[in-house]
């Protein structure tokens, strides 16, 4: 390994120039209902949004600026972000390639972060697609790469998250941690696991884009077949053979989370935590939730960060009230004639639903004559 603990070390005063030690609160629901402490890692309140100004800071502010002509890095956002902003900090000229479907909200605001000195660059449909000509371009220009992962200069800035939870609580007894190219999980298992060997280190990926499990049956680095997943941030073919060999030495469980289970975490975090959640950074709380409660206490969700869209925290808030039935839509047939909508809606009234949307319609195939369809969108008290 050519990253460790006393790398993350050198690598905080970097680190601390851009970001911020992020609370570490204690979610007491949570806790109650599991019979241990859980903890939350708000890493979705670091400043841009996510952990990844961490390693971003640690690679660009550890460059000589009279010596680069800039950098580059490919991101499907969050990464982005943090570049702009370290090599704003730095005073170099930065250049982000991004998938075409890269959220808006995540490429306005890295050229936000990043001032006049920052290009974007879409390209491809995959964060693959944009890595490639991201090197490509890297090779042309001089340019210093940043990658997102396969850094150990950018793993150490990310493993700092994990020296504060050690630093705050000692050992902890599982932390989950969202994996997408496996930086993250790197940093942490080197400041956790080489400190307390015991705790335990729990990946979670998304179910669309998981090539941990397989790699680590093949005992090498395997692509998914495909990344079709809402938690873009992790939404990552395959991890490095530097982030592979941390995770062989240091994830000691693999979960995956599917996306109806990611958006229903979204939701518990919008309700019941008062937090904002992309999907990655709901990951880890999908896993506790819904497919590995913790056993070994305190538990800890590392929530990596909060940079969602607002119109896709709509569709997905919409989501996760339909998969818990306090939204559901039904259809009636009711006599056409004059009284019956409100003899419909009266009854829904008296069940205390809330009626969000009416669709009538007199004529629809499968109605017998007399009768017209009405579609009801309601909210409900529960299930």
């Amino acid at each position: 390994m050519d990253f460790g603990r006393k790398d993350l070390i050198a690598a905080k005063a970097r680190v601390y120039r851009l970001a911020y030690a992020t609370p570490l609160v204690e979610e007491a629901p949570l806790s109650a209902r599991f019979g241990g402490k859980v903890l939350s890692k708000l890493e979705n309140l670091q400043n841009s949004g996510s952990f990844k100004i961490r390693g971003a800071a640690s690679k660009v502010l550890s460059l000589d600026a009279s010596r680069v002509p800039g950098v580059i890095a490919a991101s499907a956002g969050n990464h982005a972000r943090g570049v702009a902003r370290a090599a704003k900090e730095a005073g170099i000229p930065a250049t982000l390639v991004m998938p075409v479907w890269a959220p808006v909200s995540k490429s306005s605001a890295a050229l936000r972060e990043g001032g006049e000195n920052t290009r974007i660059i879409h390209q491809g449909e995959t964060f693959e697609d944009a890595a490639a000509r991201a090197t490509t371009l890297a090779e042309e220009s001089g340019f210093v790469m940043v990658h997102p992962f396969d850094d150990p200069i950018v793993i150490a800035g990310q493993g700092t998250l994990g020296m504060e939870l050690v630093e705050e609580i000692g050992c902890p007894g599982t932390v989950y941690v969202p994996v997408g190219g496996g930086g993250l999980m790197a940093g942490i298992g080197a400041a956790v696991k080489e400190t307390y060997p015991d705790a335990e280190l729990v990946a979670v990926q998304a179910e669309g884009a998981s090539s941990l499990l397989s790699s680590l049956e093949a005992g090498r680095p395997v692509e998914c077949s495909d990344t079709s997943t809402i938690a873009d941030g992790i939404a990552v073919k395959s991890l490095s053979d530097r982030t592979y060999e941390a995770a062989r030495r240091w994830v000691d469980d693999v979960v995956t989370v599917d996306d109806e289970e990611i958006a229903a975490a979204i939701l518990y975090a919008l309700e019941e935590m008062k937090t904002t959640l992309e999907g990655a950074g709901a990951a880890p709380l999908a896993a506790l939730l819904y497919k590995r409660p913790p056993t070994r206490f305190p538990a800890v969700m590392v929530l990596s960060g909060g940079n969602i869209d607002v119109n896709f925290l709509s569709q997905i808030t919409e989501r996760g009230l339909f998969r818990s039935g306090r939204l559901i839509r039904q259809r009636f047939l009711v006599p056409d004639r004059p009284g019956s909508l409100a003899t419909l809606l009266a009854a829904v009234a008296r069940e205390r639903s809330n009626v969000i949307s009416i669709e009538h319609d007199r004529l629809p195939s499968d109605c017998p004559p007399g009768y017209s369809a009405v579609i009801l969108l309601l909210e409900t008290r529960d299930r």
